[in-house]
């Protein structure tokens, strides 16, 4: 199966632009969905107990994730154990589901693909950039919070004009009314791609 990743900072409309690739018949792997989902398998849980307590996960089951952001971010050690735990469990459940594809290639969805040195897993790499103000307007708009909070929850991410030209393609979500062609486009691309894997 050929793999391409997509990514995008905060604001982006990395959602948006996946929406249109699924509507066109590729399949799409969300990363924050199925990492939420292993937080909650046995094993996984298991580890996690094992390492914080079991206070770490509320009455109801699911995780506590004010605790759980606290932990991770107060450590490199704690950051580094749940990374190491979590990854290998996505990523054969990324390859099971991969399996289970027909199209001509599917896409694995995160915002953190270059920060956490993840794109050596994919075939190619599709980068969604947008203007800075444009950005924080979307997540005001979507979460109902301040410029700061959006600009503080920006520094956690490698830049746009850093990330840009490491991708192999990338798309400009900044209100374009092409961007459904622009995709299509871009669709045709990597399915011509995948069978002449050479082609740039």
């Amino acid at each position: 199966m050929f793999k391409v990743g997509i990514t995008g900072n905060i604001g982006s409309g990395k959602s948006y632009i996946c929406n249109i690739f699924e509507s066109k018949g590729i399949p799409v792997f969300y990363s924050d969905k199925e990492t939420k989902e292993l937080y909650l398998e046995p094993k996984t849980k298991h580890l996690i107990i094992s390492r914080f307590g079991e206070d770490i996960y509320l009455k109801d089951g699911t995780l506590d994730k004010t605790k759980f952001a606290q932990i991770l971010f107060g450590s490199q050690k704690n950051l580094k154990f749940i990374e190491d735990t979590l990854y290998p469990a996505l990523f054969k459940r990324f390859n099971e589901w991969c399996g289970k594809q027909s199209a001509p290639f599917v896409l694995f969805e995160s915002a953190i693909l270059f920060e956490k040195q993840l794109t050596g897993r994919f075939d190619r790499i599709i980068f969604i950039s947008a203007p800075e103000n444009i950005r924080i307007q979307r997540v005001i708009a979507r979460d109902k919070c301040t410029v700061e909070a959006v600009r503080s929850r920006m520094k956690l991410q490698w830049s746009d004009e850093t990330k840009a030209p490491k991708a192999d393609h990338v798309i400009v979500h900044d209100g374009n009314d092409d961007i459904e062609k622009e995709v299509g486009n871009l669709i045709a691309v990597l399915s011509r791609t995948r069978q002449n894997p050479h082609e740039p």
